[in-house]
């Protein structure tokens, strides 16, 4: 993904988001581009981190990797995964995307999840989100960051 600047709320904190994906990348590529991006936090967004499956970017070992690799701070906040029973929809009863990311738009935006992004993470300068995206398969992090950019701060 590429590095991208934000809506002028999130420039005036010269704010970078990038967004990588957890799934079909290896430990060194996945780091290499947290380092690359000069992340200062890696902010975890999936719903399900903890079972065996996620490999390396499983919760706890992501957390101390995260620090001692690429000397950043790490958060899993679910405020920004989508609800089980819409991320269930989407992977197990073939939602469509576009139907999905509606749905998710509509969850953040109940949950006021945008304007507290810049509350909670507005102190760093360069936030790599962790989503799940595949070759298959988009991620809600890509949406995310995508809401992001368009935040004007008003709301």
């Amino acid at each position: 993904m590429q590095e991208t600047n934000l809506s002028e709320n999130a420039k005036e904190t010269l704010m970078q988001i990038n967004v990588l994906s957890a799934y079909q990348t290896t430990a060194e590529e996945f780091f290499t581009k947290i380092i690359d991006w000069k992340a200062d936090l890696v902010l975890d967004v999936r719903l399900k981190n903890t079972n065996q499956l996620a490999g390396f970017t499983k919760q706890e070992d992501l957390e101390y990797f995260t620090h001692v690799i690429a000397h950043a701070d790490y958060a899993h906040d679910v405020e920004y995964s989508p609800s089980k029973a819409l991320l269930d929809a989407y992977l197990d009863e073939g939602m469509p995307y576009e139907e999905y990311f509606a749905q998710y738009e509509a969850e953040l935006k109940e949950r006021h999840a945008i304007p507290d992004f810049f509350k909670k993470y507005g102190k760093y300068h360069s936030i790599a989100i962790v989503g799940t995206a595949t070759k298959k398969r988009h991620s809600h992090a890509e949406e995310l960051k995508k809401l992001l950019e368009d935040h004007d701060g008003e709301h």
